[in-house]
């Protein structure tokens, strides 16, 4: 593991600022989400983002891929949408001699950023098909694997009012996705801008910054920064402590926790706190970008128990007792 020179940390944080600029001529407001969003991209991470229709997820996510220089596509999930939908179909062609042959015809997961729109309306059998394609990225059709492009960034959203018609997400697919973000109304100064951009004459004009290879040399940046042992024993302790009946969890996990993060929630907990630090200026990673990460990480990989439920706890009211908790008890000289 090499150490980043000064001017190399310095030149990404820089590159990473005009990102958030360009992204912030079109898409208004919301800046921690922003930079939240970056931190997946930076991880090679997924993301399911909750929030009401109208709220310009579709365009924050189009944006990203204007000043990325990504390909972009969006899926609106339905109940009737099929694996084949998504991931592509086998087509019968004819050469200009007659002869006829298969032809893989790709779908619309074949793009750097996917939008799947409304993912919780699709049924349990194309989730499974989108959770190859986030896992593996890689699809099968046909008896034939075909590669995803790279970069692969899977960005779905979910209505978190509306539950009609709505297959909830298993939870093995949940864990997929690096971060549950959560996009809320604009305050009334983002309002009167939203409304004098999108009704004038005039759209903002975006431009690019980052080409796809360009980014994915970033990912590669990202996992050389460095985490210090002990830290990384602060992430392990964190997670530990939302299992109930662990000697880390405290009481309120043991009383409204039904089943806590997963190892996966750890790995995903240390990569964004790394992608956190270099978008920081810094080259090691600091209990602070830890704990700025814990929510977005862990928010969507803890299970309520019944009691949980019925006392309307929230998994972000917990994760910030956890954090306290595990915090305090956490001896970094262990380390």
């Amino acid at each position: 593991m090499r150490n980043a020179l000064p001017s190399e940390v310095a030149e990404v944080q820089h590159t990473l600022e005009r990102v958030r600029n360009e992204i912030g001529k079109a898409f208004v407001g919301h800046p921690e989400l922003v930079n939240e969003l970056l931190v997946a991209l930076l991880a090679n991470g997924h993301v399911l983002l909750e929030g009401i229709p109208g709220l310009g997820k579709t365009l924050l996510v189009r944006t990203v891929g204007q000043v990325l220089d990504l390909s972009f596509s969006r899926i609106q999930f339905t109940p009737d949408l099929m694996p084949a939908d998504i991931i592509g179909t086998s087509i019968l062609v004819q050469s200009p001699n007659g002869e006829r042959t298969f032809r893989f015809q790709h779908g619309p997961l074949f793009a750097n950023i996917v939008l799947a729109d409304e993912i919780n309306r699709a049924s349990p059998k194309t989730q499974s098909a989108l959770l190859e394609a986030m896992q593996e990225r890689h699809v099968t059709a046909g008896g034939q694997t075909y590669e995803l492009p790279k970069p692969f960034f899977v960005l779905a959203t979910q209505n978190p009012i509306e539950m009609e018609g709505t297959y909830p997400l298993p939870e093995a697919q949940v864990d997929r996705f690096m971060f549950k973000l959560r996009i809320d109304l604009p305050d009334m100064d983002d309002m009167r801008t939203i409304l004098d951009r999108t009704t004038g004459a005039a759209a903002p004009e975006v431009f690019t910054v980052l080409t796809a290879s360009q980014l994915q040399e970033l990912q590669d940046l990202v996992r050389e920064v460095p985490i210090a042992s002990h830290l990384r024993d602060l992430v392990i302790q964190i997670v530990l402590a939302t299992h109930p009946g662990k000697p880390q969890a405290p009481d309120v996990v043991n009383n409204y926790v039904r089943l806590g993060a997963s190892p996966r929630g750890a790995q995903s907990l240390v990569i964004a706190a790394k992608a956190w630090a270099l978008m920081s200026g810094r080259f090691n990673v600091s209990q602070e970008d830890i704990h700025r990460m814990v929510l977005p990480a862990l928010r969507h990989r803890l299970l309520l128990s019944f009691a949980g439920e019925a006392e309307g706890i929230t998994t972000e009211e917990i994760l910030t007792q956890v954090l306290a908790h595990a915090t305090t008890s956490w001896n970094p000289s262990q380390g």
